[in-house]
């Protein structure tokens, strides 16, 4: 059996020394673009497979972690799937850590975890990479982390992030239905630890004043980002006097609830109740009708936030930006134009 090739053999055949290749698998971006293909070209006929083990030895960083705190098995799958891809592109492995992030202990057990675990670096989704404290506590032991979190910018320059402007995408969806006829449009929100909650029920509010509709606090039923939430929400809401026409649930899980909850008490959707979610996951594909949505591609973002990781991690001295996501209103079969209005 033919022996694995090395790094060296990669350096003879490229002709350049074993550190220039070391820094070009790297990625370090102190190395010529010529340079870089020679490297890339031999590591390709060579079928050179860099040592994960050996990169640890050195105190390289061979892995990074992922924290989540989400009800939502959809947006995790897709988060971890976003971030596995880009580890292995990267040539990086994945720890996948979930915690309670209303724990007493929560910033002692992320901190030993980066400890135990040896990783150069954390993704942190919401509601971890929204806490002051512990964005503040990572900070103070250098330990890198890109934040994906919601806002229409990011929030400062500290470390990069990720942000997704639920604002805009949320005031855009009730743009929609209040421009299919709606009046009486029910919000049914998150967890108000997780800032996307907030920021889609800012969007909207505004969509509300500019359209001049006074907002009916009756409307507006917070909860959890599940489906057994939004059940229960919209049998609240639909039991009432005064019904909304349509239903604006934070999130798909939420909407396939409401979907459920107005079947179960015979409600024609969307002719006599339209429903519109938000992320377009699984639940929004699945669900009959089909809901409408506002696209956010967690997988893509993820990946990004990883990239964007790896660049900090491999060159701690350059600047990394942030970077912005705005989601798509996609339109399905679970809005139509409001009861009376053709």
């Amino acid at each position: 059996m033919a022996a694995k090739p090395t790094i060296k053999d990669v350096a003879k055949l490229a002709g350049v020394s074993f550190k220039t290749v070391s820094r070009v698998i790297n990625k370090e971006a102190t190395v010529g673009q010529e340079l870089q293909d020679k490297v890339w070209k031999a590591v390709k006929e060579l079928n050179y497979q860099p040592n994960l083990s050996a990169r640890l030895l050195r105190g390289a960083a061979s892995s990074i972690g992922f924290i989540y705190d989400n009800p939502n098995s959809n947006y995790v799958i897709e988060m971890q799937k976003g971030i596995l891809g880009e580890c292995r592109r990267q040539g990086y492995e994945l720890v996948i850590h979930p915690c309670d992030s209303r724990a007493d202990n929560l910033i002692e057990e992320i901190v030993g975890m980066v400890d135990r675990s040896r990783v150069g670096g954390l993704i942190l989704t919401p509601p971890m990479s929204e806490t002051p404290e512990v964005l503040a506590a990572l900070s103070k032991r250098k330990i890198r982390f890109v934040r994906i979190l919601s806002g229409v910018q990011p929030p400062d320059e500290k470390s990069p992030c990720v942000y997704i402007d639920d604002r805009t995408a949320a005031f855009r969806i009730t743009q929609y239905l209040i421009d299919l006829g709606h009046r009486a449009i029910a919000f049914l929100g998150g967890e108000e630890a997780h800032k996307s909650s907030g920021e889609r029920y800012e969007g909207y509010k505004a969509a509300l004043k500019e359209n001049k509709i006074t907002l009916d606090r009756k409307l507006v039923v917070n909860g959890e980002y599940s489906f057994e939430s939004g059940v229960k929400r919209t049998r609240q809401l639909l039991s009432m006097s005064g019904t909304p026409t349509a239903i604006f649930a934070c999130n798909d899980e939420i909407a396939a609830g409401t979907l459920f909850a107005a079947r179960i008490l015979g409600i024609d959707v969307p002719q006599q109740l339209s429903i519109v979610g938000f992320e377009d996951s699984p639940f929004s594909r699945q669900a009959w009708p089909n809901l409408t949505t506002a696209q956010q591609p967690n997988a893509t973002i993820a990946s990004r936030a990883t990239e964007l990781l790896v660049e900090s991690i491999r060159n701690p001295a350059q600047k990394i930006d942030s970077e912005g996501f705005y989601p798509q209103l996609i339109v399905r079969d679970s809005t139509c134009p409001a009861p009376g209005r053709k």
